[in-house]
């Protein structure tokens, strides 16, 4: 017992702990997810989350110690991110035909998905630190981190806002489009990437490819824009 405790105290100093169980987790996410026979309110993201937590204080090993190990799978986010321009690609022809109705949707959603929200919380009395962390809530992850650490806010609550924001979009904005009776996957994947980011992508690419392209493409230019935009906002308030 005591080698075995030795053992998980030097893996602890390593990125080899953090990362084997972030992806055991992740595993075991996914084989809930298929289990409960895909489910939109719980992506493997979220049930690998739920997985990972008690593992997490278990272990020796804190919080700090953890995201600094587990950085190394974030740091392949960026990779995978761009991966998806291959979809894109193959989509490119419908892409070009709707430049125009794309270009304005991302000039009023994105400003509208980080407005409203920091204007709801606002107005409940948050404080500096919960709006700076809010603010990039409808970005992926990495931007968001970033973002944050650059504005101030409190890391740890932008991710988790981030990852709840991504359910609720993969997860509400397909009922509400059945519910308009929708049927252009163009549109559907646009709105769940600008909203959603990351997870809802992933979510739309399980509805159809030109959903997830889409979806891709809105999530790329959402983040875009808001790393671009955000920072300057702030500094002009401040």
């Amino acid at each position: 017992m005591a080698l075995f405790s030795g053992l998980i105290h030097h893996l602890a100093q390593t990125p080899l702990l953090p990362v084997a169980i972030t992806l055991l987790a992740f595993q075991g996410g996914v084989w809930v997810y298929q289990r409960l026979q895909r489910p939109a309110w719980l992506p493997p993201i979220v049930a690998g989350s739920l997985l990972l937590v008690p593992v997490i204080y278990l272990l020796p090993i804190d919080y700090r110690q953890y995201y600094a190990g587990a950085r190394w799978i974030s740091f392949l986010l960026g990779p995978a991110t761009v991966a998806l321009a291959i979809p894109l690609f193959l989509q490119f022809h419908h892409i070009r035909a709707a430049l125009i109705p794309i270009g304005i949707t991302l000039l009023v959603g994105a400003p509208l998905a980080a407005g409203l929200s920091l204007a709801i919380a606002w107005g409940l009395g948050a404080d500096t630190a919960v709006l700076l962390s809010l603010a990039p809530k409808s970005v992926t992850a990495p931007i968001a981190v970033s973002l944050t650490e650059q504005l101030g806010g409190i890391v740890g609550l932008a991710v988790g806002i981030v990852a709840l924001t991504g359910v609720l979009g993969s997860l509400l904005t397909p009922l509400l489009w059945r519910r308009l009776n929708g049927n252009d996957d163009r549109i559907l994947g646009f709105v769940m990437g600008l909203n959603g980011h990351g997870i809802a992508t992933a979510q739309a690419f399980e509805i159809s490819a030109q959903a997830g392209a889409f979806s891709s493409l809105a999530m790329g230019l959402t983040g875009a824009l808001t790393a671009l935009l955000l920072p300057l906002c702030f500094s002009l308030l401040g």
